[in-house]
């Protein structure tokens, strides 16, 4: 159970992390007239953030899942 816990904390803080450079990035790229590269570059990054919040959280459920079938087969 800690594990878990741990994987979900650590998923949980990039995640998060990730995203509010993704926020920062594009807020600069939408909001700044000069550099309107970085408007793409900032929804890319949040996109990525949610992908690896969803599949951190796949990998824990799936660990759980697996755990759960091998205790029934015992």
């Amino acid at each position: 159970m800690e594990s878990k816990l741990k994987m979900i904390n650590a998923v949980k803080y990039v995640g998060a992390t990730v995203l509010i450079i993704g926020i920062v990035i594009f807020s600069l790229g939408f909001f700044d007239s000069g550099s309107s590269t970085l408007t793409p570059i900032g929804i890319g990054t949040i996109v990525g953030a949610v992908f690896i919040f969803l599949m951190g959280m796949f990998l824990v459920a799936t660990e759980e899942m697996t755990e759960k079938s091998q205790k029934n087969l015992i």
